[in-house]
């Protein structure tokens, strides 16, 4: 049970995986704002900018793109993205585009590059909250190796578990090292934070 549980309340969570993903949308806007300005229109620039998608969200970016090379409409394609994306950084970013879609103006590309500024910013706040995060898990991780250490030189050396060997000691023994468990638990489910609530409905309108 502790080789399969403890790597699991151990490592580090997705939240590295989700900075990534956010700084992938951010460097993608801003792509895709540059590519706007050029005087293309925004399915054509979506296309374009495939070619310099972040390996992050690369995926996401196929699908749309496909979407668009399949004569979907462009607010249904953009709509699916966000689905894709499933992330509310990805619905902001995406109810941009769906209005400049609407719009058909000039100034979409300003509006992006605003869009990929306030991501990043987002970003850096979320990293660094992340590394705060990740200062008790990296404690009770050398708590428990140490602990674990411990118990296994106590096991082949000396009298110290002694104590442990009869029925009532076992018991004991598993009530300390369940309450153990259930703190390694909490600590996690509280490192773990809380995924922004979506702004966008999957699939299409």
């Amino acid at each position: 049970l502790a080789v399969v549980g403890m790597p699991y309340l151990l490592v580090q969570t997705t939240a590295r995986d989700d900075i990534a993903r956010w700084e992938a949308m951010a460097e993608w806007t801003r792509s895709l704002a540059g590519v706007l300005t050029a005087g293309v229109n925004l399915e054509q620039a979506i296309v374009v900018s495939l070619r310099s998608t972040p390996a992050a969200i690369e995926t996401e970016v196929s699908r749309l793109v496909a979407r668009l090379d399949a004569r979907w409409p462009i607010e249904d394609a953009l709509r699916s993205f966000a689905g894709d994306l499933n992330d509310a950084t990805g619905d902001q970013m995406v109810l941009q585009l769906m209005l400049g879609a609407r719009r058909r103006g000039s100034g979409l590309a300003s509006v992006l590059q605003g869009v990929a500024e306030s991501t990043a910013a987002e970003v850096a706040m979320r990293r660094a909250i992340e590394a705060d995060r990740a200062k008790p898990r990296a404690t009770a991780r050398w708590v428990t190796i140490l602990a674990t250490g411990a118990l296994a030189f106590f096991a082949v050396s000396g009298r110290f578990l002694e104590p442990y060997h009869t029925p009532s000691g076992q018991l004991l023994l598993g009530c300390l090292l369940a309450v153990y468990v259930f703190l390694l638990v909490q600590m996690r489910r509280m490192s773990m934070g809380k995924r922004w609530p979506r702004l966008l409905q999957d699939g299409p309108a």
